[in-house]
């Protein structure tokens, strides 16, 4: 076999082996909600499919997914959002019993490698506030976030146009 096809085929299929990785798992209570961002990197168009759940008492509670089938009583109080490279959970009415670790999943179609699979433990005492300016600044592109905070600048004289 030609070496240079070799090389060829041995790249792509590392690259294909190598499609998503869980880059960071986060958690923030915003009012009286749980909010878990699931960042990914992902190098492909294919479908991501995802588990969040929820490790308490020794017993694994599926809150959304899908790939399995989820607990009623959480499905019920969660949603989920998918934008480029997060997957977001909301759980709804957050309250000490719902403390625990929880987990996020991630699979993506015609990805060669496992699951990938991060866990956090969450306390409510011990939760920060999910900051509306991070989230803002997180999404949104920099030349847009100047743009916006312009007249905030000019109202403290602190740029003067």
């Amino acid at each position: 076999m030609n070496p240079t096809i070799s090389v060829a085929v041995l790249l792509t299929v590392l690259q294909a082996a190598h499609c998503q990785k869980i880059k960071e798992l986060s958690a923030c209570l915003l009012g009286q909600n749980l909010r878990v961002d699931c960042r990914y990197e992902n190098k492909t168009a294919n479908p991501l499919t995802y588990e969040f759940s929820m490790f308490k008492d020794n017993r694994k509670r599926v809150i959304q997914t899908t790939l399995n089938v989820p607990e009623n009583s959480l499905k019920a109080r969660s949603n989920v959002t998918l934008s480029k490279d997060l997957v977001c959970l909301q759980l709804f009415d957050f309250t000490t019993a719902d403390e625990g670790t929880y987990i996020c999943e991630l699979k993506i179609t015609g990805d060669y490698t496992s699951n990938q699979i991060r866990n956090i433990t969450v306390i409510k005492d011990k939760l920060e506030k999910c900051a509306g300016v991070s989230l803002l600044i997180q999404n949104t592109s920099w030349l847009l976030l100047l743009l916006l905070s312009l007249p905030l600048l000019q109202a403290v004289d602190f740029v003067s146009l």
